[in-house]
């Protein structure tokens, strides 16, 4: 899985100098371990090594039922990945992963040009030997070529303010600096990777000054033919300003330019608006049929932050309003004809209390909120949102909500299943309230946390009801010192009427070949040790 979610939350961990850790569950991005990590001493090497290692043991009653899918699953669960639920049926599993960071920074431009280069070997233990593949090979023998890359670029700083980062780099939805900012800050502000999330190939220039910066990027999401204009683009375009110590908002615009018509892809999953894709991450397929297509979306929004730190004082908030608009048009006998208005909303806002002496101790709560549609683009409009998930596998995570299973979490490496994978929830659109409660009991070294959450669709599936149920969590954690850990999780989350829906369950109202019950209730529960090496 080339974007798998635990992969990201490593590059921006680490940086020049290693700093700090913060509970990547749903805390702040308050610092933990002050007094075992001299701070502040610079690292006298032109050429740094780091590497993040994962073993974790599994259970659930989640499971493809199709053989192909059985050593990666990704997508929405009860999505065409063939992903279900089970009360007699569970499985069991441990998976590792490795994360590997190189920083090359020659004294001879004197800190002016960086060279990172990160990558990914992961597997289900027992899987593979002897063979040509990414996320396998520890079965009896191993041998087997398992090296993906993460990212690979250059980090050039012309003038001082100014950073120019090129190649295959972070792509993510928020105004931090991916690769000097702590992972966890980057899930609560901006779009908290809501909308992209992932890595892409291009350029970003940015400026970064005391109390604002801005950004711009370019990246080519798919080549295609290089001598035809059959590309996929993305542009970005970021504005952040600090209005006060605790205070800050921001305004974004992104805009796709998609003239892929569905040649290239992920695998053999395609990309875009009408792909196979964007059905197994759970967005919103636009009924074109076969036809080629031409789209063009664009995002505008806003965000703010207090104390998204929370070092200030107790009180930590964050939100977003964000609205993508466009249109689409598919090839009818030679000329393309308009064939959908593209309009949506999302938002969120997100409240934290931090009633003990660390980052650890806090009671949160955050809602959601996107538009939905309910007769797709039969009105000539498509009214919910779209996200990095048409084009990527998956291209963006909302993994900061604190639950397991109706949204994404971060402990993930071979299988990604989430309820709702992406927050346009297939077209339907989704609002969700999640409430998390964490304590540390012995600060920077025991801690508790429990959540729960409930979700509605905005707009009814064919057949089924709005109510998409409710979760309930909770984790124990040791610090065996710093950024070692040993964790455990676990979930339940019973479904509502949402899922009597045959689309809800198994991607299509008219596909009759499977029953209409609603499938088993799903519950997973996973003994997690992590290790941050440098």
């Amino acid at each position: 899985m080339k974007h798998c979610i635990l992969l990201i939350t490593l590059g921006v961990f680490i940086f020049f100098n290693v700093t700090a850790q913060t509970d990547s569950d749903m805390g702040g991005s308050a610092t933990q371990f002050e007094n075992d990590i001299p701070f502040g001493k610079k690292v006298n090497k032109e050429l740094q090594f780091f590497a993040f290692y994962i073993n974790q043991a599994v259970g659930s009653n989640m499971y493809p039922e199709s053989s192909l899918f059985s050593g990666q699953l990704v997508g929405r669960l009860f999505g065409p990945n063939s992903s279900t639920t089970s009360e007699k049926i569970s499985s069991r599993y441990v998976e590792q992963r490795l994360i590997p960071f190189f920083i090359y920074q020659p004294k001879l431009f004197n800190g002016k040009a960086i060279l990172r280069a990160s990558f990914e070997i992961d597997w289900t233990w027992g899987d593979q030997a002897y063979g040509l593949s990414g996320n396998k090979g520890s079965a009896i023998s191993a041998d087997q070529v398992n090296l993906q890359t993460q990212n690979i670029e250059l980090e050039l700083i012309p003038f001082k303010d100014w950073y120019i980062n090129l190649g295959l780099q972070r792509m993510f939805d928020t105004p931090y600096n991916p690769y000097r900012t702590y992972f966890d800050k980057m899930t609560m502000t901006g779009y908290r990777l809501a909308y992209w999330g992932t890595d892409g190939v291009g350029i970003s220039v940015r400026r970064e000054k005391d109390f604002n910066s801005i950004k711009a990027g370019f990246y080519k999401l798919y080549e295609n033919d290089a001598e035809l204009n059959d590309d996929v683009t993305l542009y970005e375009g970021i504005y952040h300003q600090k209005i006060s110590m605790a205070w800050t908002v921001g305004a974004s615009v992104y805009y796709v330019h998609d003239r892929g018509m569905n040649k290239g892809g992920v695998s053999v999953f395609g990309q875009g608006l009408t792909s196979t894709l964007a059905n197994y991450n759970g967005a919103f397929v636009f009924n074109l049929g076969t036809n080629d297509y031409k789209a063009d979306v664009a995002w505008t929004g806003i965000y703010f932050g207090r104390n998204v730190d929370f070092w200030i004082d107790r009180w930590q908030l964050t939100g977003f309003l964000n609205y993508n608009m466009g249109s689409v048009r598919s090839n009818q006998n030679g000329e393309y004809i308009k064939r959908a208005d593209i309009g949506g909303l999302g938002m969120n806002l997100r409240g934290a209390y931090r009633f003990g002496q660390t980052a650890g101790d806090f009671i949160a709560a955050d809602l959601l909120y996107t538009t939905g549609d309910g007769d797709g683009i039969a009105n000539g409009k498509y009214s919910g949102v779209i996200t990095g998930n048409t084009w990527g596998m998956p291209a963006n995570i909302f993994i900061s909500s604190g639950t397991y299973i109706l949204f994404p979490h971060g402990n993930v490496v071979n299988r990604y299943t989430p309820v709702i994978s992406d927050i346009s929830n297939m077209g339907y659109g989704v609002t969700a309230g999640v409430l998390n409660f964490s304590k540390d009991f012995v600060p920077n070294k025991i801690n508790a946390k429990v959540g729960v959450a409930a979700a509605n669709s905005s707009v009814k599936p064919q057949n089924g009801g709005t109510f998409m149920g409710w979760e309930v969590n909770g984790a124990l954690k040791y610090n065996f010192g710093p950024f070692m850990s040993l964790e455990l999780h676990g979930a339940y989350m019973s479904l509502g009427n949402f899922f009597d829906s045959n689309s809800a369950t198994h991607g299509s109202d008219i596909n009759s070949i499977y029953s209409t019950e609603r499938p088993a209730n799903p519950w997973t529960a996973f003994l997690v040790y992590k290790w941050l090496l440098f």
